[in-house]
C-alpha cells in the first residue's frame, strides 16, 4: 500500500511539474518523518522514512483535493508570466518632431539699375518748391506728389497720398534693411521721403522749403512704416512714358538737356 502511494505522489508531482515548472514541484507539501521503523515485510531501518499523504479526487475546480495552496498559486503565476510572454508586444508610436518654423520672407532688394533710375528722377525735381497737395512740378509739389511724379518718369504708377502709398509695395522690417529708393513713411504717414543709401533721403520736406537731397534724420524709433515698391532681383521696370524725364534719365546723349530741365525747374522755385 506504502508502495502505492508513492507511486501515486509521483504521478501528481510529474503532472505539476508540467504545468507549473520546478517551482511547483519545489513548493509541493511533502512530511518528512525520520527514525527507527519497521517495513511492510518487517526489516528494521534506521533510515529515514518518507510519508506522504495520498491523493485526495479532484475538486469541483480542478485541481486535486491533496494539492497544496502553495502548489496552486505557483500555477497561476506560471500562468500569468505564460500569458505575459506571448501577448502581443505593444510598440509605442512615437510623434513625429514639429516642423520647424518657416523662415521669414525675405524682400528682394531691387536692381541696381531701377534704383538708379528712380533716385536720377526724383532728383530732377531738386529745387521745386513744397506746396501742400501740389502735383504739378511747374506750380509745386507735396512729399507724397513729389514721389508720385518720380514714380511716373519711370513707368511705376503709386497711389497719390501717403495713407495709400504706406501700403503699396512690400513692407521691409527694418532701416538696417532698406535699400536706396525704398520709401520711408514717418508721423504715422504724414509725411514720406526717399530712402538714398549712406544716409541720406531725399523729400519735399515742408511750406517754405524745396524738395533737396539731405542728412537723415529718419530712425527705426520715428518711422512709421519702410516700402518697397521697385520690384525685385533682375526684374526692370515697366518702359516708362516718353516724357522729358524719362528721356535725361534713360540717355547718357541728353544731359545737357537735363541740366536744361533742373535749370527750369530751379527757376519755377524762386
Amino acid at each position: 500500500m506504502m508502495t502505492d502511494a508513492v507511486s501515486r505522489v509521483q504521478q501528481i508531482q510529474s503532472t505539476l511539474g508540467m504545468l507549473a515548472a520546478p517551482a511547483v514541484r519545489a513548493a509541493s507539501s511533502s512530511t518528512t518523518a525520520t527514525g527507527a521503523g519497521t517495513t511492510a515485510a518487517g526489516t528494521s531501518s534506521t533510515s529515514a522514512t518518507t510519508r506522504t499523504a495520498p491523493s485526495a479526487p479532484a475538486t469541483p475546480g480542478g485541481s486535486p483535493a491533496g494539492t497544496s495552496k502553495g502548489a496552486v498559486a505557483s500555477g497561476e503565476l506560471f500562468a500569468d508570466a505564460l500569458a505575459e510572454a506571448t501577448a502581443p508586444a505593444v510598440v509605442e508610436e512615437i510623434a513625429p518632431a514639429p516642423a520647424a518654423d518657416p523662415a521669414p520672407d525675405v524682400v528682394p532688394a531691387p536692381s541696381s539699375s531701377d534704383a538708379d533710375r528712380l533716385i536720377a528722377a526724383a532728383k530732377a525735381y531738386e529745387g521745386v518748391p513744397y506746396v501742400w497737395g501740389g502735383t504739378d512740378p511747374a506750380v509745386g509739389l507735396d512729399c507724397s506728389g513729389f514721389l508720385q511724379r518720380a514714380f511716373a518718369d519711370i513707368g511705376i504708377e503709386i497711389p497719390r497720398v501717403t495713407w495709400d502709398q504706406m501700403n503699396a509695395g512690400t513692407q521691409v522690417p527694418s532701416l538696417a534693411e532698406a535699400q536706396p529708393g525704398d520709401l520711408l513713411f514717418s508721423f504715422d504717414g504724414g509725411h514720406v521721403s526717399m530712402y538714398l543709401g549712406d544716409g541720406k533721403a531725399i523729400d519735399a520736406p515742408q511750406p517754405g522749403s524745396n524738395v533737396a537731397v539731405r542728412d537723415m534724420w529718419e530712425t527705426d524709433a520715428n518711422i512709421t512704416t519702410i516700402r518697397r515698391i521697385l520690384p525685385g532681383g533682375s526684374a526692370s521696370v515697366a518702359p516708362a512714358p516718353a516724357s522729358a524725364a524719362t528721356a535725361l534719365v534713360s540717355d547718357p546723349a541728353v544731359d545737357e538737356a537735363l541740366a536744361t530741365q533742373a535749370a527750369f525747374l530751379a527757376s519755377m522755385a524762386r
